[in-house]
C-alpha cells in the first residue's frame, strides 16, 4: 500500500524538511497515513490528554545519553516538545511522525530552531520516506511511540530493520513503550463497552490498536535484526491523568487513545454511548481517595539496543 502525498515538496514528505521554510496553511488529515487512514491526534487533544508524556520520560533520555556530536532521529515524534528538548544537547536531530496535524504543530512552535526538522512519515514505511539513507543517524530516539508503529504484525520487523539500517554502526537504538500489560484496565473496559453496542467481544479485540510486548518478545525481535541488548528493563508506573478540568481526565484519554476502538461502530450515538460506559467502569477503579487523582496503570518497557561496530 502506497502512502498518499497530497502536497510535494523536495523532501517528499509533503511538508518542506526544512524547519525554517513555509508550510500549510492547514495539515491534511490523511496526509502521510495509509488509504483510508484517521488521523485522530491533534495537538489540542493531545496536550490536555497526555502532556504528562514528554514529563515522564527522564530514564530513557538518561539511557539515550546525548553527546555533542549525535544525530538523532526520533520516531513517532508527536508534536515535538520532547524533541525540540533533544535539541538542546545535540546539534541535529530529525522528527517523522505518521500524524500530519501533530507535525504541523511541531513545524509551527519550533520553525526558528536550527538543526531541528519534523517531517511526515508513516514509521512503518520508514525506507520510503525521500530523507532514507542508510548509516546517517548516530542514534535512533523513540518515546511512547512504539506500541503504535508496530501494532501492525505485517510491518512489526521491517520498521525494526529499517532502524537497524538508519544507524551509524556501534550507534544505538533508545526507546521506552508501552509493555506487556499496560494499561490493562482500560483495555478491558474499551473491549467491554465496545462489544455491549453489538459487535461482539472477537470483533471489538480485533480493534486493539496497540502492540505491548513482554521483555523476552523484544529481546528475541531486537536479536533477530541484530541488535545488541544493552539494558532492558520493564517497569509498573501508575501514572497520574490530567484533570477534566483541563479537558483530560478519562474521558480525554479514552477518547484520544481509544479513537480506533469507538471507530469500529457505525454510529455516533453508540460511539458516545461506549464512551459513558468506559468512564463510567473506570472512575471508581483509577480514582484515588486521598486526593481523588486518576491513575492509570502504565507498564513501561525500556531498551537500550546497540548496532554492532
Amino acid at each position: 500500500m502506497r502512502l498518499q502525498m497530497p502536497y510535494i515538496s523536495s523532501s517528499g514528505d509533503g511538508i518542506s524538511s526544512s524547519t525554517n521554510d513555509s508550510f500549510p496553511e492547514k495539515p491534511l488529515d490523511q496526509m502521510a497515513l495509509p488509504q483510508g487512514g484517521k488521523d485522530h491526534w491533534t495537538q489540542k487533544a493531545y496536550s490536555a490528554s497526555a502532556s504528562f508524556v514528554p514529563e515522564l520520560a527522564n530514564t530513557i533520555l538518561q539511557w539515550l545519553d546525548l553527546q555533542p556530536e549525535d544525530v538523532i532521529l526520533d520516531l513517532g515524534c508527536g508534536d515535538g516538545v520532547l524533541t525540540a528538548k533533544l535539541r538542546n544537547s545535540c546539534p541535529s536531530i530529525t522528527g517523522v511522525d505518521a500524524s500530519a496535524n501533530l507535525v504541523f504543530a511541531a513545524k509551527k512552535a519550533y520553525s526558528t530552531v536550527p538543526g531541528l526538522s519534523f517531517h511526515v512519515q508513516d514509521c512503518r514505511y520508514l525506507d520510503r520516506w525521500m530523507n532514507f539513507h542508510e548509516g546517517a543517524y548516530t542514534k535512533v530516539f523513540s518515546n511512547a511511540a512504539l506500541h503504535w508503529i508496530l501494532r501492525d504484525g505485517e510491518t512489526r520487523m521491517s520498521v525494526l530493520e529499517n532502524t537497524y539500517k538508519v544507524l551509524q554502526a556501534g550507534g544505538t537504538f533508545a526507546f521506552e513503550m508501552g509493555g506487556a500489560g499496560n494499561v490493562a484496565e482500560v483495555h478491558t473496559a474499551l473491549i467491554a463497552a465496545i462489544s455491549h453496542q453489538g459487535i461482539g467481544i472477537e470483533r471489538a479485540r480485533k480493534l486493539f490498536p496497540w502492540f505491548f510486548p513482554s521483555e523476552a518478545t523484544m529481546k528475541q525481535m531486537l536479536e533477530e535484526v541484530g541488535f545488541t541488548i544493552l539494558k532492558m528493563k520493564l517497569e509498573y508506573r501508575p501514572t497520574r491523568l490530567t484533570t477534566e478540568e483541563q479537558g483530560g481526565g478519562i474521558e480525554g484519554w479514552a477518547r484520544l487513545m481509544g479513537a480506533q476502538f469507538f471507530d469500529g461502530l457505525d454510529s455516533e450515538v453508540k460511539k458516545e454511548a461506549a464512551v459513558k460506559e468506559v468512564c463510567e467502569l473506570l472512575r471508581t477503579v483509577i480514582t484515588h481517595d486521598e486526593d481523588c487523582g486518576m491513575f492509570l496503570g502504565y507498564v513501561r518497557l525500556r531498551v537500550l539496543a546497540k548496532k554492532p561496530a
